[in-house]
């Protein structure tokens, strides 16, 4: 059984805001108003933003940014709270959300220490010609991607690993009669990652790049004290 990981290397990122476009437009998040956005109601499923320099650094000319999606916790506290069970962790260790059962308690939002859970305070919305760049993977999604392709009003919505892209992987594997491969799994802020920092995988291969990377020295992971044992796991600079 795959154990899905995502390795970013900060070295590498340019902050483009590819990655965070790239989720956007690949899941359907909607655009709310800059009043909306100041109110910290955004919904940015992947961010990215400068990190400031502690004191007593030495200046330097290379600004530094942190790229944030979800970290698909090992051991997520999101999913202890949720009282409805609508927040689950699936047999492959991805975060999921159940958008037919949340009821928009969320306690999920609360309790995640890296702030990657987004709450719809309004029916999803965009603006005129928008809504014809919707990706229609997403609008005609099966029963299995956890409800509707587009989130209604009221219920908590997160980064999924673009897990729609794994099932097309493998029913295009099963249609072809052939064993699915792993690689064929990227997510759309892998794919799109024009300074190629990010690398996706199984982290249970031992050749895979992602558990490789898992064990370099330059590896860490966001609060590790708090015992949550992400997925998602950052390269320092070098």
């Amino acid at each position: 059984m795959a154990r899905w990981s995502m390795v970013i290397d900060l070295d590498k990122c340019v902050a483009c805001q590819g990655c965070s476009i790239a989720c956007r437009f690949e899941n359907n998040t909607p655009i709310v108003s800059p009043e909306e956005a100041e109110l910290g109601r955004e919904m940015l499923w992947n961010e990215v933003f400068p990190l400031r320099a502690e004191e007593g650094d030495i200046a330097s000319d290379k600004a530094k940014f942190l790229t944030r999606p979800c970290m698909h916790c090992e051991n997520p506290p999101c999913v202890k709270v949720c009282p409805v069970q609508a927040t689950y962790q699936d047999e492959e260790g991805i975060v999921r959300q159940n958008y037919a059962r949340c009821i928009g308690c969320r306690f999920c939002t609360v309790a995640c220490p890296y702030g990657v859970r987004y709450f719809n305070w309004y029916k999803p919305t965009w603006e005129p010609g928008l809504e014809q760049h919707l990706n229609p993977d997403r609008v005609a999604g099966r029963g299995d991607l956890e409800g509707p392709a587009i989130r209604p009003k009221g219920v908590v919505e997160k980064c999924t690993y673009c897990i729609h892209r794994l099932h097309k992987a493998r029913a295009r594997a099963e249609a072809e009669a052939r064993d699915f491969r792993p690689d064929e799994y990227v997510p759309a802020c892998v794919q799109t990652c024009t300074g190629k920092a990010r690398f996706f995988g199984d982290l249970e291969d031992p050749n895979s790049m992602v558990s490789r990377l898992s064990q370099d020295r330059r590896a860490f992971r966001l609060l590790e004290e708090a015992g949550t044992e992400p997925k998602t796991i950052y390269l320092t600079e070098g």
